[in-house]
């Protein structure tokens, strides 16, 4: 994952592309590893950096989907269940499972969401995390010792699962370069290239860094942007309806003592009619998330105040200690792609089942879909732009490739817990301690408040494409996102270490430390409304 290296293929190859996908989200990503696992020559371009939109801002959650259960879509949740069990099996570093609990303020509430669980559990077949069952009140007292204890009858505790999402998509991208795919962030698509006949046939592509442009051709374009597919879509005609119905959640970050706990909570109903999360990460507690329907599609969402009082005020109905607006580490917030259904308003109740949209001049499209299913998206809409662009057929093999990073187990002497916070590397955990240990200044501490160290910047530059502050401290660490004014703080040695990297004067240094301060006050709020 060398970006320069990158770059000379790209623009030194004179034959045309299989496939091009345009968008580095999980739904590009996977289908770049589809593709390539496949044998075809495939290029993805990313107009930023991969993940930079929706697949960096989700609930950190690899699941079923509860909500769509109880909406009557079993077929969504039986496949988003086996995907998630792929997932564990493929990426057993990034994904692992995760206790839930439903706590029930009323006798009704137990039995009631104790049924629906079981099933749910049930759909999982033998790719069940582990057991539902009934919980008493002590019971849940001992697992959620910040609960709030008024009223509490008992509840139900179920099992899903739990990964990083930006760690994973980064580490999805080695995987598609290791089976021979081009993938180049930082790269934008300006326009769209037909044939004599009219139909799609390539892409004219900028560099962002250097400001060159030039031309590629391929067999067919895939559209994967996510919830800016329809800006894409407009470039092939001006007139298309638009598929994407955008919705808009946010999450708050809290330190880790407003859960205390290994165990998330689970709120069924909210009064947006959406579920709520309070989920321990990165040693962190994380609750969201809101559903509102927005208008457009930012590249950076903000959260809006109505949204964050109105977590607050769910929250501070089941913590014991009701957080408050100064205890906000960091808040974010994601675009959900829901394909469009009607008015779109109801956004809650839209559907995560994804659709592939054919357009008359060839451009294919995919939409909608969420962060578990992204696998099974990938194959799909591999099967259908290879018999767009007339490719031999190949077996898709996805459902067994490992997934970079996964063979940490098979390393002699690999224990993820002896590796604490680098466990999340996986197999590459051994090569970015060994860079620590190389130089005292890469294995010191960025900021008290966070666990990441100089090594992890170097390793980010040299082995994972990061070329700016924001790759570094919001994507292949998780800084930004658990400690907006610790992260802050670590800006200037992060630049510092890329500096000396990627060979940049100090004038690029003052420009992304401004930049970044910038965007990370966005995921900072005010002690005050």
């Amino acid at each position: 994952m060398n970006r320069t290296e990158m770059l000379e293929r790209v623009t030194n190859r004179t034959a045309t592309w299989d496939l091009i996908v345009i968008g580095g989200g999980a739904t590009g990503v996977g289908v770049a590893v589809d593709a390539a696992s496949r044998g075809y020559d495939v290029l993805l371009l990313e107009q930023h950096d991969f993940g930079k939109g929706t697949s960096s801002r989700s609930t950190k959650l690899v699941h079923g989907g509860v909500r769509y259960l109880e909406q009557g879509n079993i077929s969504l949740v039986m496949e988003a269940l086996k995907e998630r069990g792929l997932l564990r099996q493929n990426a057993p570093h990034l994904v692992h499972d995760l206790a839930f609990i439903v706590p029930s303020y009323t006798w009704w509430e137990s039995p009631f969401y104790g049924f629906g669980l079981k099933v749910y559990n049930m759909l999982s077949g033998r790719y069940r995390f582990g057991p539902t069952s009934r919980l008493t009140r002590d019971e849940i007292l001992q697992r959620l010792p910040t609960i709030k204890t008024d009223g509490l009858k008992g509840g139900v505790v179920y099992y899903d699962g739990q990964f990083d999402d930006s760690r994973l998509l980064i580490n999805l991208v080695a995987t598609a370069a290791e089976q021979g795919g081009a993938l180049l962030n930082y790269v934008e698509v300006t326009a769209l290239s037909r044939d004599d006949e009219g139909f799609i046939n390539g892409v004219r592509a900028r560099d962002r860094e250097s400001g060159r442009e030039f031309d590629l051709s391929a067999r067919a374009v895939i559209n994967a942007t996510g919830a800016f597919c329809d800006r894409v879509r407009r470039m092939a005609d001006p007139d298309a309806v638009g598929l994407i119905a955008p919705s808009q959640g946010i999450h708050l970050v809290f330190d880790r003592s407003f859960l205390a706990s290994d165990s998330a909570i689970m709120v069924p109903h909210t009064p947006d009619g959406r579920v709520m999360f309070a989920i321990p990460w990165h040693n962190h507690t994380l609750v969201g998330t809101t559903d509102v329907a927005i208008p457009d599609t930012p590249i950076e969402p903000r959260a809006t105040e109505e949204e964050i009082d109105f977590i607050l005020e769910t929250a501070g109905r089941y913590l014991q200690k009701p957080p408050t607006r100064a205890d906000i580490l960091s808040v974010f917030a994601g675009i959900r792609p829901l394909v469009r259904a009607g008015d779109g308003k109801n956004t809650a109740a839209l559907s995560r089942d994804h659709t592939i949209h054919i357009d008359s001049s060839g451009l294919l499209t995919i939409a909608g879909g969420k962060w578990t299913t992204y696998r099974n998206m990938a194959e799909d809409c591999v099967n259908h732009a290879t018999t767009l662009a007339e490719l031999d057929e190949r077996q898709c093999v996805t459902r067994t490739l490992p997934i970079h990073g996964s063979g940490a187990e098979n390393i002699a002497g690999f224990q993820a817990e002896a590796w604490g916070d680098l466990a999340i590397y996986g197999s590459d955990a051994f090569a970015i301690q060994q860079l620590a240990n190389s130089d005292p200044g890469l294995g010191t501490a960025l900021h008290p408040s966070l666990p990441y160290v100089g090594a992890e910047v170097v390793w980010a530059v040299r082995n994972e494409m990061a070329r700016t502050i924001e790759d570094v401290l919001a994507r292949r660490t998780r800084a930004l996102f658990l400690n907006a004014r610790a992260a802050m703080e670590m800006a200037a040695r992060t630049a510092e270490l890329m500096a000396g990297e990627l060979g940049r004067d100090e004038a690029w240094q003052r420009q992304q430390i401004e930049e970044f301060q910038q965007l990370a006050r966005g995921y900072t709020v005010s002690s005050t409304s």
